[in-house]
């Protein structure tokens, strides 16, 4: 067991978490469990709001003929990145339906008052980093291979990668790269932002508590970052609306994935201690 330090006010609280080992029927049964959860408090037009104005800048990057069009697959598949935090508000309403609370979105949206959320806002912006390097990333590794020679055209460019050598390292070392920046997410955050919601831990904490999560389960949490993957994919290749209900239910499902591999024994409270002393 480890022991966790959380971020309440007033108290010195400690958590102890330990790590249970899964199956990759775990992983299939929480999809199930994120599938009831949407049934009963559907959020797709949540993300909708969140997905169209997405689709419009890229739309509008199309319509200002900018050089974009080598950097789409990078955008979409890099989506992935920020899913564990932009799926928080899930994660609450998930949390209330396994304890019998009220799951209206009234109440969910007061997860912003948690006390651990600037933590939580720290981990996204860590995600916005790693998403921002990804896409740099990927352009140097487009650069480097074509130079300045920009694709005019997605059918075009998607016949040169597929049938000339320069193209095939492009999706052979564009794709090892983002397994890599992949691993890296889910390994810093596949248990981090339900663990800090439910029991406000510190950023660091949940980071902690995922590569633990993910040392002793290597090979169901690789199939739950492949299912993600792979899901995102397709819900990008129908124009974005597929993403719409992949979203939703990967967002509950990463609640119950939490749930069956973390365990909490015990806290332990002390009251802080003042920092000044008067005399």
């Amino acid at each position: 067991m480890s022991q966790y330090c959380l971020v309440t006010t007033g108290y010195n609280r400690k958590i102890e978490i330990g790590v249970n080992k899964i199956s990759a029927k775990d992983i299939w049964a929480s999809l199930h469990l994120g599938w009831q959860d949407f049934l009963h408090q559907p959020s797709h037009y949540f993300f909708a709001i969140i997905l169209y104005p997405f689709m419009g800048f890229v739309l509008y990057l199309f319509m200002a003929g900018e050089n974009w069009i080598q950097l789409l697959f990078p955008m979409l598949t890099g989506f992935a990145l920020l899913g564990p935090f932009i799926a928080l508000f899930l994660y609450e309403v998930s949390r209330r339906l396994e304890e019998g609370l009220d799951p209206s979105w009234t109440e969910v949206f007061k997860t912003i008052k948690s006390p651990a959320i600037l933590e939580i806002l720290i981990l996204g912006i860590m995600l916005a980093g790693l998403f921002c390097t990804w896409m740099v990333t990927a352009n140097t590794l487009y650069t480097f291979l074509y130079g300045n020679e920009y694709p005019v055209s997605i059918v075009g460019f998607f016949m040169d990668v597929i049938s000339t050598p320069r193209g095939w390292m492009l999706i052979v070392v564009g794709n090892g790269l983002g397994f890599c920046f992949a691993l890296l997410a889910l390994s810093t955050t596949v248990v981090a932002f339900p663990l800090m919601l439910e029991h406000e831990v510190s950023a660091l904490s949940g980071i902690k508590a995922s590569l633990q999560a993910v040392i002793v389960n290597p090979v169901p949490l690789i199939l739950w970052g492949g299912i993600i993957c792979f899901g995102l994919f397709w819900g990008a290749i129908f124009v974005l609306v597929g993403l719409i209900l992949v979203l939703p239910v990967f967002g509950h499902a990463t609640w119950h994935i939490y749930k069956k591999v973390l365990v909490f024994q015990s806290y332990k409270i002390v009251p802080k201690t003042s920092r000044f002393s008067l005399r």
